[in-house]
């Protein structure tokens, strides 16, 4: 399958591209390219495109990068909507939904255990809950105390 790709010829700091047709396998820059259609300088926006021979191409089978694509159409050699070619961010998202459904999982896990104690047990657990509450956090506030003292002797 043949791409319209760009092919980067610039030096070190100073990038500019040309615009070719090559077989999809082969890196963007080995030198075997079928057809070399035009040329863009990202530093000064200049660009020159061949749309005869690129529009060729199209006919014949060859699809243009993500890159290329938006090109042409903002050059108007073609007519479509314009790909984004930026990967999408969305990592903070999948950690948060993984935690949901951690909570999730850990109540309905809870429910599937308290079907199998008697309700008239359960029913006063629930009656007390800040009893049980207090109880669990005051071994935690004298850990803390005690590491505050360590401290200030320290």
């Amino acid at each position: 399958m043949l791409k319209i790709r760009l092919q980067r010829i610039g030096r070190k700091n100073d990038p500019s591209f040309r615009v070719v047709v090559t077989e999809h396998t082969r890196g963007p820059k080995s030198e075997k390219h079928v057809d070399r259609v035009g040329f863009y300088n990202p530093k000064t926006k200049e660009q020159k495109l061949d749309e005869v021979r690129i529009k060729h191409w199209i006919e014949n089978g060859a699809q243009a990068s993500g890159t290329v694509h938006n090109m042409l159409i903002k050059a108007g050699i073609i007519k479509a909507d314009t790909i984004n070619v930026l990967p999408q961010k969305s990592p903070v998202v999948k950690e948060q939904a993984e935690e949901e459904k951690k909570e999730e999982a850990a109540p309905a896990e809870e429910g599937a255990q308290a079907p199998a104690e008697d309700t008239a047990e359960a029913a006063p657990e629930e009656a007390n809950p800040p009893a049980g509450g207090e109880e669990a956090e005051t071994p935690v506030e004298e850990e803390a105390s005690a590491e505050e003292e360590k401290k200030e002797e320290a």
